[in-house]
């Protein structure tokens, strides 16, 4: 189906402001884009408490984590690794979001500031996504009151990171409760249907995502690795239960599916739906595409039931 009417008239207006295609632009001027785009979804809602925690890294560098604190009990403790494309992003611009996932699913949310490429190229990210579920793990009982679920979230280039720490996670003997991953990326094909079909070339296209990975792997060989690609990785079984959200009009959309497929195919629990009429990046423009809360519904309700053990 077409896009939805939402999407189309965000995507009009965009084009007639003159707004240069993602790729034509530099990570400077990409970032100012996305902040000023940042600005059209208003604050996130009141929180109990909103912490900025210094965390430090392996090679002696710091990031920052915003940990919110909903109201009442909380039932699980979630790690949030936002979109971007590993080069821009940053917890400020997710502040709305990762609020109102705070409330809505009654968790405690670690929303990170990795480090971003070309500045920091790849693994930087990934190392700084690991550091930070590891950190989170640690300071559970701190942060939540209790040993409660802990949870991998993020999209995009987040669900990306999402995916890689869930490998790590299996690795080193860290559970994990669920992995949420919104229109992850898995692989660096750049050549698959959703890739090369004209209707899906909108906010994201297959130019801009070659962009980011020109900007964060630039080793063609380094993007064949599992903490690059994670559906390369040759071993998926005892994975944490995934939620995998996939947009209709998204380059991301075959690769998203394809590994829930594998991840389905090496025995771990499976929910993914594809959200028909969007496109790539609906999920986190909240208040502006109403398919961002039919996301946030579905994961609310699919998490909840999968940490109940519905």
């Amino acid at each position: 189906m077409a896009i939805d009417e939402a999407t189309a008239v965000f995507l009009t207006q965009l084009a007639e402001s003159g707004a240069k295609p993602l790729h034509e632009l530099t990570p400077e001027e990409a970032r100012g884009v996305t902040s000023a785009l940042g600005e059209l979804f208003g604050p996130g809602p009141d929180v109990a408490k909103s912490d900025d925690v210094q965390v430090p890294t392996p090679d002696g560098d710091n990031i920052t984590v915003r940990v919110l604190i909903p109201e009442g009990e909380i039932r699980a403790l979630v790690v949030y690794y936002h979109g971007g494309g590993w080069v821009i992003g940053n917890i400020d611009e997710f502040d709305n979001l990762t609020r109102i996932l705070a409330n809505s699913l009654h968790a405690a949310v670690v929303n990170v500031e990795y480090r971003l490429a070309p500045e920091h190229r790849y693994p930087a990210a990934v190392n700084d996504a690991w550091t930070a579920l590891q950190w989170a793990n640690e300071h559970m009982t701190e942060i939540a009151g209790s040993a409660v679920p802990l949870v991998v979230m993020g999209d995009s280039a987040g669900g990306n990171l999402s995916a890689v720490v869930a490998q790590k996670a299996k690795a080193t003997g860290l559970e994990l409760a669920s992995q949420v991953l919104i229109y992850p990326v898995t692989d660096a094909d750049l050549d698959n249907g959703s890739y090369t079909d004209p209707q899906n070339q909108l906010l994201l296209s297959r130019e801009s995502m070659i962009w980011f990975w020109d900007h964060y792997a630039p080793d063609p060989a380094s993007r064949l690795n599992p903490d690059a690609s994670p559906i390369r990785a040759g071993d998926l079984t005892g994975l944490a239960p995934a939620i995998v959200l996939t947009a209709e009009h998204d380059p991301l959309r075959d690769e998203g599916e394809a590994y829930a497929d594998r991840l389905r195919e090496a025995g771990v629990p499976v929910e993914h739906r594809r959200f028909p009429g969007q496109m790539h990046a609906f999920f986190t423009m909240v208040n502006l595409l109403p398919g961002s809360a039919d996301g946030i519904a579905y994961v609310t309700e699919r998490l909840t039931a999968q940490l109940d053990g519905r």
